[in-house]
């Protein structure tokens, strides 16, 4: 089971296979496996304890990011992913980042961005559609329409808690609505970021 792998020069956390979006760009919908590692579908979900264990396996001076993404949404596991924070912080002073779909707020059934304070350097979001129609139509997401607006609300707060926030878009999209995500994202205050598409 691949609790923890490397890419580059970071290390990324594995947490869950869980995810209320079933995106049609996604490498889950393809395959078990990535550029990233053979086989990321968990057979079960490790324990936050687990999770600590792997991480501490490694010499975390090597890498230049300690990131929270893996093959579901991390956000399902908030509150485990808030420990462990806690806890990493305790021995390393490593950047930590999450990788999310900014529905964290809609999984955990409160505002979440005050949680991340002090806990997380970085937040990169996956906005994936310039509005809730398109989102809606290419992440199929259980919050239906509900989703796009959460995604910006997280976006803002995260902003206001987290030293450094990006949102993403895959260079897929077309050029006008690439346009129309740049404008949304440093409405919000967001560092903007066009991420190539990697096919499986």
């Amino acid at each position: 089971m691949t609790i923890t792998y490397e890419y580059h020069s970071n290390l990324y956390v594995n947490l869950t296979n869980r995810c209320p979006n079933r995106c049609e760009f996604c490498l889950r919908t393809h395959s078990a496996g990535s550029i990233y590692a053979d086989d990321l579908w968990l057979e079960r979900e490790p324990s936050k304890e687990e999770i600590l264990e792997d991480i501490k396996k490694r010499d975390l001076s090597q890498y230049r990011q300690l990131v929270f993404c893996g093959y579901g949404e991390p956000t399902c596991r908030l509150d485990d992913i808030l420990w462990l924070c806690d806890e990493v912080k305790k021995f390393s002073p490593i950047d930590i980042r999450l990788n999310t779909n900014g529905l964290s707020d809609l999984i955990n059934g409160r505002h979440t961005a005050p949680d991340l304070d002090g806990r997380l350097d970085v937040v990169s979001i996956s906005l994936n559609a310039c509005n809730a129609e398109k989102y809606d139509a290419l992440c199929h997401s259980d919050f239906g329409l509900e989703a796009f607006p959460a995604i910006l609300r997280f976006t803002g707060e995260a902003g206001l808690y987290v030293p450094k926030v990006y949102m993403t878009v895959v260079d897929t999209m077309p050029q006008a609505d690439i346009d129309e995500c740049r404008r949304i994202c440093e409405g919000l205050g967001a560092i903007f970021r066009v991420r190539q598409y990697i096919p499986n």
